[in-house]
C-alpha cells in the first residue's frame, strides 16, 4: 500500500481568484459562524505535537450544521436560479454535507432529499429529517452517488459534496480565514474525502502565501485523491474501506482534482487506528467529541508527519463534528 506520495510545488493554478474569494467571504458573512483557529498546548495533548512546533487548529467542527461544508452550500444555493429552488435540490453524502445541504435549504425555503449510504450514524439521517429533508439509503455511496443522479435526472439540482465552483469557493474562504490570521504559517494538514475541502484551502493558502505547504490526509482504504495525482487524472477505487465515512468519495472529480493537484504539495496516508487515537487524543486534550474525518489532520500530524513538522508553524483542520455519543464509543472503545 502506498504510504506518502509527494510531488512538486506548481505556480499559479486553476481555481477560484483573490476577488473571487474576497467576495464569497463577504457574501458569507454574518450567515456562517466564525469558527476559531487556536493554539494547541503541548501539555495539554501529553507532549505528542511535534517538538518545537506551533500548532493552530481550525474549529471548523463549531460551523453551522457541524462541518466546513456550510460554506459551499450556502455559496450554491445563492448562485440557483428561481426555478432551479422551486425543483428543489438533491445531495448524496456520508452525514456532514447532508446536513449542510439539509440546514440551508430548510432556511432557504428550499425541498432537499438526501441520499445516504446504510452506515452513517443514526444522528446524521435523523438530523436531515428533523429539518424537512427527505432522506434516501442506499447500499453504499457509490449507489448514493447513482441515485442522486436518478433524482437530478427528475428536475432537481444535484449539490455535489465536493465536485463544483460553489463548494471549492465556500472552502478557499476557510483558508482564507487561516492564513490571514497567522500569514506565517509554514504548512497547513487537510483532511480529504473527495478533495473539495482541500481544493479550495490549497489556493487561498497558495494565494496568499506561495511558501506555505499544503499537505493532504487520507484514510489507506479511501486515496482516490493520492491515486489520482499519481496517475495524472481522476481515478475510480474499487472500493472503499475506512471508518471515516465523511472520507470515503469513492472517486476523484476532474474539476477539484484540478484545483487540488496544482497546489497540493504533498499527501499522506493513514490507518483507521490512526483516526480512532486522533479522537480519543481530541477528547482527552478538548473535551471534543469528533468524529474520524475530524481527527484526521491530527493523527498526520502525530504519526507520520511527526518529524517533519518539528519546529513549524503548522494549522490543521477539525473539520466536522456529526457524531452521535453511542457511534463514537463503538469506534474509540
Amino acid at each position: 500500500m502506498r504510504f506518502m506520495t509527494s510531488f512538486s510545488r506548481k505556480g499559479d493554478g486553476p481555481g477560484p481568484s483573490l476577488a473571487e474569494i474576497d467576495e464569497a467571504c463577504k457574501a458569507l458573512r454574518g450567515r456562517i459562524a466564525e469558527t476559531p483557529f487556536v493554539t494547541l498546548r503541548p501539555d495539554r495533548f501529553g507532549h505528542r505535537l511535534p517538538e518545537g512546533a506551533t500548532v493552530r487548529m481550525k474549529l471548523a467542527l463549531f460551523q453551522n450544521a457541524g462541518s466546513f461544508n456550510t460554506r459551499g452550500v450556502l455559496l450554491t444555493l445563492d448562485g440557483m436560479k428561481r426555478a432551479e429552488r422551486e425543483a428543489g435540490v438533491v445531495a448524496f453524502s456520508g452525514g456532514n454535507h447532508g446536513l449542510a445541504v439539509a440546514t440551508a435549504a430548510a432556511h432557504m425555503g428550499i425541498r432537499a432529499t438526501i441520499v445516504m449510504p446504510e452506515a452513517p450514524a443514526p444522528a446524521r439521517i435523523e438530523g436531515c429529517r428533523a429539518l424537512g429533508a427527505t432522506v434516501e439509503l442506499a447500499t453504499d455511496i457509490a449507489g448514493a452517488l447513482a441515485r442522486m443522479d436518478e433524482i437530478a435526472d427528475g428536475g432537481a439540482t444535484a449539490i455535489h459534496p465536493f465536485e463544483g465552483e460553489g463548494m471549492v469557493l465556500g472552502a478557499a474562504t476557510c483558508g482564507y480565514e487561516m492564513i490571514c490570521n497567522t500569514p506565517t504559517l509554514d504548512a497547513v494538514i487537510v483532511p480529504v474525502g473527495g478533495g473539495g475541502l482541500i481544493a479550495g484551502i490549497s489556493r487561498a493558502v497558495k494565494t496568499f502565501s506561495p511558501e506555505c505547504d499544503v499537505i493532504g490526509v487520507e484514510p489507506v482504504g479511501a486515496d482516490s485523491l493520492s491515486r489520482s495525482i499519481e496517475a495524472g487524472a481522476p481515478q475510480t477505487l474499487d472500493r472503499v474501506d475506512t471508518i471515516a465515512d465523511s472520507l470515503g468519495a469513492p472517486r476523484a472529480m476532474p474539476m477539484t482534482y484540478g484545483v487540488a493537484a496544482a497546489h497540493v504539495d504533498q499527501m499522506v496516508g493513514i490507518e483507521d487506528d490512526a483516526m480512532r487515537d486522533g479522537m480519543r487524543l481530541l477528547l482527552d486534550a478538548m473535551k471534543l467529541v469528533a468524529e474520524p474525518a475530524c481527527a484526521a489532520s491530527l493523527a498526520a500530524l502525530i504519526g507520520p508527519l511527526r518529524d517533519e513538522m518539528a519546529g513549524k508553524s503548522v494549522g490543521i483542520i477539525a473539520c466536522g463534528s456529526n457524531i452521535g455519543l453511542g457511534r463514537f464509543r463503538a469506534l474509540t472503545g
